[in-house]
């Protein structure tokens, strides 16, 4: 079971950066950062949902499968991908140091507070690869805010469809209510 939700996450990663980039067009500033990226709650989803581990792997899947998507060099298109991986992870990890407890998944302010530390470590890592990678042509502090606030805007918006989604399962007699344990 684990197998296929790595699966369906992985597939699902790179169907929803192309719908974003659709949708949103209007707010995309380049093809790496907008201002709404919906697929950011995804790396959160992820972790939530099948634990650091086979959550990652299935963010790390779906980057190799948005990969066909750009046309980069491999060497950038896998820092990217470790950014991806290490934003939202970092992010659980830090929640978990600094509250000395696991994420509850109906607590919106839990969701909300992941959600912003995820955005700022997954923003400033991608630009600080950006930077090691090419300092010249792809650091720009300005661009820097601007995916901390698309990301933010993205994972908040899918962190209250999220808990608005357990919210309802939960009215249907499904239990979410405990503190998150990882299974990995």
């Amino acid at each position: 079971m684990k197998l296929i939700l790595i699966f369906v996450t992985a597939a699902l990663f790179p169907i929803a950066h192309v719908l974003n980039d659709w949708l949103f067009a209007f707010a995309n500033i380049n093809h790496h950062v907008s201002l709404i990226y919906l697929p950011a709650f995804l790396r959160l989803f992820n972790l939530l949902v099948l634990g650091p581990v086979y959550g990652s792997l299935g963010t790390l899947l779906g980057g190799l499968i948005l990969m066909a998507w750009f046309n980069e060099p491999l060497g950038f298109g896998l820092l990217n991908i470790t950014a991806s991986c290490a934003g939202p992870l970092l992010a659980m990890l830090g929640f978990e140091i600094y509250f000395k407890r696991h994420i509850q998944l109906t607590s919106l302010k839990d969701l909300a507070v992941l959600t912003v530390a995820y955005a700022i470590c997954n923003s400033l890592l991608h630009h600080a690869i950006w930077f090691l990678y090419d300092h010249e042509q792809l650091f720009d502090t300005s661009t820097s805010f601007l995916m901390f606030v698309g990301d933010l805007t993205g994972a908040l918006l899918g962190a209250y469809l999220f808990k608005a989604s357990l919210d309802f399962l939960e009215k249907e007699g499904f239990k979410f209510s405990e503190p998150l344990l990882p299974k990995n």
